[in-house]
C-alpha cells in the first residue's frame, strides 16, 4: 500500500484525466504532492471509457514485443492489490473478474495459427492450456458447435474500465488532487530550458513537474520541443444485453475478427475495429456488421440479444504501438502516453513508475525501453 511522505512542497500538473492521468494523480496525492489534473472534456470519457477492460498480457503477446510483454506482466501482477486498494479508497467496485480468457479457433487454419501461438507463449514461460472443441464447449456451452479448438489463458482477466475511471476520480479527489474538467491546456510553459507549468485560458499554472497523459490528444499540446509521436487509432464497439440470470458467456472470448467481454450487469461487449481514420467520430454500418458477424460465428446465440449501445473510441497509438513513459529532453516534463490497446492493463505499473520518477528520482528499469528518445527526432516531430 502506498503511504504518505513529506512531498507537500511539490506541485504537479497533469494533462489528461483518463485512467493514466487519474491513477498518477491518486498515487501522487497519496504521498502528499499537490496535484492538479486538467482535462479538455469530461474526466475519463476518452479511450478509458471506450475500452473493454481486458487484462490480457498473455493472449495478446506477439513476437518482438518482449519488453512490452514484461511491462504488461508486471502490471497485471499488480492489478489484484491495486483493485482492492482502489475500491477501499473510493468505496466503489471495479468488478475485477478472474475467470480467465478463451481464444477460440473456428477453422482448421485458425487452429494451426493458434497452436503456433501457443508454442510461442510457452517459449515465454506461459502456461496456456489447449482445449479440444468438447472441452471448450464444456466451459462455455453456447460457443459454436463447429468450434475447432481453443486456448485457455487462466491469468488473463478483465475489469470494468468505466467503473475503474469512476473509482479513480473519487480516490484521487479524496486524496487531495484537484480536477479541472472542460479545461484545455493551451501549451506547456517553458522557462530556462525546463517545463514550469501549463497555460490555461491565457493564464499560467505553475508546477514543478508536468505530466503529459493526454492520450490520443498528446501531440496537440503546444510548447513541446519533442512532440510525442502519438496518433488516434479509431475503434468501434458495441454492447449487447444478456439475461443476467442466464448469461450466454462467462469468460472473455477472443475469436477471429472480434472479442466478447461479458459484464456482471448483463452487458456483452463486442469489439473492436482498428481504423487509421484520425478523429473520425462516426459509427459505420460496415464496421458494426463485421463485429456482429465475427461475434455470431463464435457465439451464435447473440443474434437474439438486443443492442444496448454502440460507440467509437480513439486509442493513443505511438509509432511502435508501445507506450511512451518517463522523462524526455525537456526537464520537468514527464510522458505517460501512447498506451494504445493496453491503457487499462498498464494503469498500475504506469502510476507506480511515474510517481517513483517524480518523487524519488527513481527510473524503473521496466520503463527504460519506452522513453521518448527511442524515436528519431525527425520522426517524432512528424
Amino acid at each position: 500500500m502506498t503511504r504518505s511522505a513529506p512531498n507537500s512542497s511539490i506541485e504537479v500538473a497533469i494533462v489528461g484525466a483518463g485512467v493514466i492521468g487519474l491513477s498518477i494523480a491518486w498515487r501522487l496525492a497519496q504521498r502528499g504532492a499537490r496535484v492538479t489534473v486538467f482535462e479538455r472534456d469530461a474526466a475519463g470519457q476518452g479511450a478509458s471509457h471506450a475500452a473493454a477492460g481486458m487484462l490480457a498480457a498473455s493472449a495478446e503477446v506477439e513476437p518482438g514485443e518482449e519488453p512490452l510483454f514484461a511491462l504488461n506482466c508486471a502490471s497485471k501482477a499488480l492489478w489484484a492489490d491495486f483493485a482492492t486498494e482502489l475500491e477501499a479508497a473510493s468505496g466503489q467496485s471495479v468488478d475485477l473478474r478472474r475467470e480467465g480468457t478463451l481464444v477460440v479457433a473456428l477453422t482448421a487454419d485458425d487452429r494451426a495459427r493458434l497452436q503456433h501461438h501457443v508454442a510461442f507463449q510457452r517459449g515465454l514461460g506461459l502456461s496456456p492450456e489447449w482445449l479440444n472443441a468438447v472441452e471448450a464447449r464444456r466451459r462455455e456451452p453456447h460457443l459454436s458447435p463447429g468450434l475447432s479448438g481453443a486456448v485457455f489463458s487462466p491469468d488473463d482477466h478483465q475489469v470494468d474500465n468505466r467503473k475503474v475511471v469512476a473509482a479513480l476520480r473519487v480516490a484521487a479527489e479524496r486524496a487531495g488532487a484537484v480536477l479541472r474538467e472542460h479545461t484545455r491546456v493551451e501549451h506547456i510553459l517553458v522557462e530556462g530550458g525546463r517545463a514550469t507549468g501549463v497555460v490555461v485560458s491565457g493564464y499560467p499554472h505553475r508546477a514543478d513537474t508536468v505530466v503529459l497523459a493526454a492520450g490520443a490528444w498528446s501531440r496537440a499540446i503546444e510548447g513541446l520541443c519533442l512532440p510525442p509521436p502519438v496518433r488516434p487509432v479509431k475503434g468501434q464497439m458495441l454492447a449487447l444485453r444478456m439475461d443476467t440470470r442466464a448469461p450466454l458467456l462467462r469468460h472473455v472470448v477472443w475469436a477471429p475478427g472480434a472479442y466478447l467481454v461479458p459484464r456482471h450487469d448483463g452487458r456483452l461487449l463486442v469489439g473492436a475495429t482498428v481504423e487509421e481514420k484520425g478523429f473520425d467520430p462516426h459509427l459505420t454500418a460496415g464496421a458494426q456488421l463485421a463485429l456482429l458477424q465475427a461475434g455470431w460465428r463464435a457465439l451464435p446465440g447473440i443474434e437474439e440479444l438486443p443492442i444496448d449501445e454502440a460507440w467509437v473510441g480513439f486509442r493513443p497509438g505511438s509509432r511502435d504501438d508501445a507506450p511512451i513513459l518517463g522523462s524526455g529532453p525537456l526537464a520537468g516534463l514527464v510522458f505517460a502516453t501512447g498506451h494504445y490497446r493496453n491503457g487499462i492493463l498498464l494503469t498500475p505499473i504506469t502510476a507506480r513508475a511515474i510517481v517513483a520518477l517524480i518523487l524519488d528520482g527513481h527510473a524503473d528499469p521496466l520503463i527504460a525501453p519506452f522513453v521518448i528518445d527511442r524515436f528519431p527526432r525527425a520522426a517524432a516531430a512528424e
